[in-house]
């Protein structure tokens, strides 16, 4: 007789074991998990179809402006997903009209930033609650267990089983490590992408002042024009 081995479901095992132990306050902690997860691949995944990781395009098209080669310029960032190169061809297409005065322009081009960063930043929030109420939760889980403990610990009476004590605190203290479990990569993730969200910010903020600013790292030959200028102030004041 052939006996027909089952595939190993120890993992399986181990969290249904957690949730047994644990109740309710785990169940909840595994659904934030997952949650959480499935909101940090999303935005990952977002993150890479918009290329933040390209911080060439924009540069290049922004040297390609400022020497006066503003077309190609425009073609070099509108082809990009990047939001600094989007948000640097909507600074040069608005910067080359005539008929838009610049204070206009910059507005605009500041909505439209502001716009992309929001999309950038969507589904925080929910990181930022579960990264905040699971410690809680496991903290809560554990005042239960340890009450429940200690109510079974006093029914007991004079027959006292220390094993009854240490059981019920064991099961108690797994809920806050199961919410510690899920509140801290939360966290850690969360940070990460704030902070590419912020150097995108920047380099947005950066890109744009550069289209309607002039370049003062070159200095151009102004010398004879400032020296005549004061001889002539010189010569008006001897007079």
């Amino acid at each position: 007789m052939h006996v027909i081995e089952q595939p190993n479901s120890a993992p399986w095992a181990g969290i249904i074991e957690l949730i047994e132990a644990g109740g309710p306050v785990v169940v909840i902690l595994l659904l934030m998990s997952v949650t959480a997860l499935a909101i940090i691949l999303l935005k990952i995944w977002q993150f890479a179809a918009f290329q933040l990781g390209d911080r060439k395009t924009a540069r290049e098209a922004l040297t390609l402006h400022r020497s006066g080669r503003s077309a190609e310029a425009l073609s070099r960032a509108e082809a990009s997903r990047n939001p600094v190169a989007q948000v640097l061809a909507q600074a040069i297409r608005g910067h080359r009209r005539a008929d838009v005065d610049d204070a206009v322009v910059r507005e605009e081009v500041v909505r439209f930033g502001s716009d992309l960063l929001q999309d950038l930043r969507s589904y925080f929030r929910p990181l930022e609650v579960i990264a905040s109420l699971a410690p809680l939760l496991g903290l809560f889980g554990t005042v239960l267990g340890m009450i429940d403990a200690f109510r079974q610990l006093e029914s007991a009476g004079n027959q006292v089983d220390p094993s009854i004590l240490s059981g019920g605190i064991w099961v108690a203290l797994l809920t806050t490590a199961v919410g510690l479990a899920v509140a801290i990569p939360v966290v850690a993730i969360l940070n990460w992408l704030e902070t590419r969200i912020d150097r995108v910010a920047h380099e947005m903020n950066s890109v744009v002042t550069q289209v309607f600013t002039e370049d003062l790292t070159v200095e151009p030959d102004r010398e004879a024009p400032r020296s005549n200028a004061r001889f002539a102030a010189t010569l008006h004041a001897s007079r």
